[in-house]
C-alpha cells in the first residue's frame, strides 16, 4: 500500500492531522495537473494553478463521507473537483450579477478587448459531459482525466486500470460523441 493511500485510510479514521501529512504527497502531482489544464485556457483565466489546487484539494479532504480506494481514486476524484471548479468559475464569470456576456477591457495605450475565453464553450462542453456521463459514465471520466486533469493516455489508463490501447480506443469515441453532440446544440 502506498504512503498516500495509507495517508487516505487514516483521514477516512477521522485522524485530522493526516490531512497535512498529505498534501506534500501530492501537492507536486496536482499542481502539475492543475497548471496543465490551466495552460490550454484563454488569456484573462484569474484562476491560477496553485489556487486550482488549493481548492480541489480543500474540496477533496473536506469530504468526511468519502471512502478512498486508494491514490488512483484520489488523484480521479481531483480531475473531477477540477473540472468543476473550472465550470464553476466559468459560470461565475458568465453570470448576469457579474456582468454576464460583457467582455472585459484593459486600458492600454491602443485599447485593445482581452479575449476572456470562451466562457459559453466551456459550459456546453460541461453540459455535453454530463450527459455523457449519464449514458456512459467511464467515457465521461476518461474525458475528465484527459482534458480537464491533462492526463496522457498511458497515465489516465493507470488510474483507470485499464490497457493504454482501450483507452485510446475510449478517447476516440468520446471526442466524436463530444463533438457530435456539441455540433448538434450548435444547430
Amino acid at each position: 500500500m502506498s504512503e498516500v493511500s495509507q495517508i487516505l485510510d487514516q483521514i477516512q479514521q477521522g485522524q485530522v492531522a493526516a490531512a497535512a501529512d498529505l498534501l506534500p504527497l501530492v501537492y507536486a502531482e496536482l499542481r502539475q495537473l492543475a497548471g496543465h489544464r490551466l495552460r490550454d485556457e484563454r488569456p484573462g483565466q484569474t484562476l491560477q494553478p496553485t489556487a486550482l489546487v488549493h481548492e480541489a484539494y480543500l474540496r477533496l479532504v473536506g469530504e468526511a463521507d468519502i471512502k478512498w480506494d486508494g491514490r488512483s481514486h484520489f488523484f480521479a476524484a481531483a480531475a473531477e473537483a477540477m473540472r468543476r471548479i473550472l465550470i464553476d468559475n466559468a459560470r461565475r464569470r458568465q453570470s448576469l450579477k457579474r456582468g454576464g456576456d460583457l467582455a472585459r477591457r484593459e486600458l492600454a495605450e491602443d485599447d485593445l478587448i482581452i479575449d476572456l475565453g470562451d466562457v459559453d464553450g466551456l459550459l456546453d462542453l460541461d453540459t455535453a459531459l454530463t450527459k455523457l456521463a449519464t449514458e456512459e459514465p467511464e467515457l465521461a471520466k476518461l474525458v475528465e482525466l484527459r482534458y480537464f486533469a491533462g492526463l496522457s493516455v498511458e497515465e489516465a489508463a493507470k488510474v483507470l486500470g485499464v490497457f493504454g490501447r482501450t483507452v485510446k480506443r475510449n478517447w476516440a469515441f468520446a471526442r466524436a460523441w463530444l463533438g457530435r453532440e456539441l455540433n448538434h446544440e450548435v444547430e
